[in-house]
């Protein structure tokens, strides 16, 4: 699901991943793309690495007290909603949880 997309004015280097409802939340500028996360995930705590939409990022789950790392790869995803995946995401130069 996505929101709207970027407009020059409202450019940033900086996205923002979280979870909420069943669903993983990456958001840069006015775009907000949901898709479904895993069933016991809890929240993300940290972003790791951040190469041009593949992230590296630990994950807190129900059933392990400890968060243990989890990749997302955001092409995919973006080529499945009709976003040119190259285009949007090459301004990001960092990705942040939102709600660690």
């Amino acid at each position: 699901m996505v929101s709207s997309l970027n407009s020059p004015k409202q450019m940033t280097d900086t996205a923002y991943l979280s979870s909420e409802n069943g669903f993983t939340v990456f958001e840069y500028c006015k775009a907000r793309i949901r898709f479904r996360a895993p069933y016991s995930l809890e929240r993300y705590t940290n972003v790791k690495q951040w190469d041009n939409g593949y992230l590296v990022v630990d994950a807190k789950y129900k059933h392990n007290t400890e968060p243990e790392e989890e990749y997302i790869d955001l092409a995919p995803i973006l080529n499945d909603l009709y976003i040119d995946a190259d285009h949007f995401l090459q301004p990001i130069k960092k990705v942040e949880v939102a709600h660690a």
